[in-house]
């Protein structure tokens, strides 16, 4: 039974208590009948508070690249992106997640250039805090746009993603998005011990206030991927996986260990990635560890959604809302979703 996350777990007489209630004393579409008392009784809800939008920016001006798989989603050159932001925060968006789209010329073995001071995502979350100041950033700490091989590590001689290396390398990524202003840094590699090691340098660099998202349990999942084909890097990684180090989609008691670890060792806040197919994963989090817990609908879903829609299949700005509510009666806090423009103008007319 799904409990109301603002309460306690409900006892097993109060439970037997509501199940004596029997027809016609009870008749429960008597709450239903009018828009006032469905409002009065409506347990979650679903703000512009409650969005965080998802973000490519590519390098040069005036750059406009769309998504194939992804319609409707664009890579931005700095200039457009940071007018389209400003929209967003105009609507009452508060966050923005920042993916880079880095040339190939740039990707290597050892992914230095993620940790560039100058680098896309740098110069981008200077750029934005000052377009923008009360606009949040998150930046995504994850090699993959960088590498070669397009995995989220650093390879040892057997093609294994090595675990300390690739920690190291993300040490300095996060720390050059921390001085750069970021106002979250979000791990999203899934290598172990990677949030207590930022943690540690961040605090040692007084950046004391930048917050960790933590993508605690991101699963090895098949709906990643028209975002790869926007950050350019399923080519790259071409026929292997990352299934030796991101999360089995079998394992929901793997989950609140992985979270349960990463809150240990520092984290604000957790993610849990993808979205709709792993909500019992969401619940299960909120409901015994009562963290600030976040999910993804990942491009995958965005897809799926836009695909419906496109075919008239399913009724759009209304599966929209519908889509991002489930989450919050789930136990999300917030959710990033590709959508998040387009929910706030409905928000906002509702």
């Amino acid at each position: 039974m799904t409990r109301r996350r603002s309460r306690p777990p409900i006892r097993r007489d109060a439970l037997s208590f509501t199940t004596t209630r029997q027809f016609p004393t009870s008749r429960l579409r008597r709450m239903r009948r009018d828009d006032f008392s469905r409002r009065l009784m409506r347990e979650h809800t679903l703000t512009t508070a409650d969005l965080i939008w998802p973000v490519f920016v590519l390098e040069g001006e005036g750059q406009r690249e769309a998504v194939p798989s992804m319609p409707g989603v664009e890579r931005l050159s700095l200039d457009l992106l940071i007018e389209e932001a400003r929209e967003a925060f105009a609507l009452g968006i508060p966050a923005i997640a920042l993916f880079p789209v880095v040339g190939t010329q740039l990707k290597s073995e050892l992914a230095e250039e993620a940790y560039n001071a100058a680098g896309l995502v740098q110069r981008s979350v200077r750029a934005l805090k000052e377009a923008i100041p009360g606009l949040g950033i998150i930046t995504d700490v994850a090699l993959d746009p960088y590498t070669s091989h397009g995995q989220d590590g650093i390879l040892d001689e057997a093609g294994y993603v090595h675990n300390d290396r690739t920690v190291e390398t993300l040490l300095k990524q996060a720390l050059s998005h921390a001085e750069a202003g970021a106002d979250v840094v979000a791990p999203s590699d899934m290598m172990d011990g990677r949030i207590g090691s930022i943690r540690q340098v961040l605090e040692q660099e007084q950046l004391v206030n930048t917050r960790i998202m933590a993508y605690s349990a991101k699963y090895a999942s098949r709906y990643y991927g028209p975002f790869r084909d926007a950050v350019g890097s399923a080519g790259n990684l071409g026929k292997a996986d990352k299934t030796t180090y991101q999360m089995d989609p079998g394992n929901g008691d793997e989950a609140l260990h992985e979270v349960a670890l990463d809150l240990a060792e520092g984290a604000d806040m957790v993610m849990i990635k993808p979205g709709m197919p792993y909500l019992d994963v969401v619940s299960r989090v909120k409901d015994e560890l009562r963290v600030p817990t976040f999910a993804y609908q990942v491009s995958g879903e965005y897809a799926m959604h836009m695909a419906a829609f496109e075919n008239g299949w399913l009724e759009a700005d209304a599966v929209i809302l519908e889509s991002l509510l489930c989450f919050k009666r789930a136990g999300a806090d917030g959710v990033l979703t590709y959508f998040a423009k387009r929910a706030a103008r409905l928000l906002a007319t509702t």
